[in-house]
């Protein structure tokens, strides 16, 4: 995807602004997927009788997989003109995802610093990830580089 008309640049985004993003339901296939992708094939996540045994009581997610779909959610809202993912900071895991959960991601602007003339800045967002009943499953913090509208 190239960036658009409709992506913000950092000049436009504003300290405490907040976005919800749309829901993705986690399915067995992308559990599936992603062991076979991290080469985790822990119990928790891909027996079923095991997890039965455990305090779930069925497979779990992978924590690093709900990640990665939130970081697709984070894509698309807000649409940034996103650079690069510089880092994160203090990520929870709170909570279970199990397979049909749907996740929603929370992200707010707090912090923003200029750099390079107005050409890009640092954004510092705090981002929730939470499950269709409104628990947070897990939440942090996320630097990312933006595009400035300062010309070369």
């Amino acid at each position: 995807m190239s960036f658009t008309a409709n992506h913000l640049y950092f000049d436009d985004l504003e300290v405490g602004q907040q976005w919800e993003s749309a829901g993705r339901t986690v399915t067995q296939a992308d559990i599936v997927n992603f062991a076979g992708l991290s080469g985790d094939f822990n119990p928790i996540h891909m027996d079923h009788e095991f997890a039965k045994t455990t305090p779930f009581h069925q497979p779990i997610a992978h924590g690093l997989l709900v990640f990665a779909i939130a970081s697709g959610l984070s894509v698309t809202t807000p649409l940034v003109r996103t650079i690069a993912f510089l880092s994160i900071r203090d990520w929870q895991f709170k909570g279970p995802i199990f397979i049909g959960d749907t996740i929603r991601v929370l992200s707010k602007v707090l912090e923003k610093e200029a750099g390079a003339r107005g050409r890009r800045g640092t954004v510092t967002w705090q981002r929730q990830l939470i499950n269709q009943e409104g628990k947070v499953v897990q939440e942090g913090i996320a630097l990312t580089l933006v595009e400035g509208r300062a010309n070369p």
